[in-house]
């Protein structure tokens, strides 16, 4: 475990008396411990850049840290834009960062775009189950 963190801290305890629980990080295995929240476990790890913004790619990390912002998202267990500053980490968590999404205005893009919601969401089980 890295050094950056604190280990005796006078409300939270002493670091080393919580479990410590496994998680992987865009493929990569690290380390937490129970009651850490996503961003606080990645922090320690130095990792900072959670996600590239939708559009511009540029990087994102944690901001607020208390959830009002938004910047923090990642996708949990296949389920996307959790925010990792709320988040506590979990045994065999797997967690991906945001990447930069096909703009839908991009001429390059190939195929109908979906014009509702519905649409959107039959497109979306239609993909699920075609990688099954």
């Amino acid at each position: 475990m890295t050094t950056k963190r604190i280990v005796n801290h006078p409300v939270l305890g002493k670091l080393e008396e919580n479990k410590k629980i496994t998680f992987t990080f865009d493929g990569q295995s690290y380390d937490g411990y129970e009651n850490d929240t996503i961003a606080s476990a990645l922090l320690a790890h130095g990792i900072r850049t959670l996600r590239k913004h939708e559009e511009s790619g540029n990087p994102r990390g944690i901001y607020c840290n208390i959830g009002h912002c938004y910047e923090c998202r990642v996708t949990v267990d296949e389920v996307s834009n959790i925010r990792a500053c709320l988040t506590p980490i979990k045994e065999n968590m797997v967690i991906e960062s945001g990447k930069v999404q096909p703009s839908p205005l991009d001429p390059k893009n190939e195929g109908d775009l979906p014009r509702t919601y519905d649409e959107f969401i039959r497109l979306e089980e239609q993909k699920k189950n075609a990688n099954k």
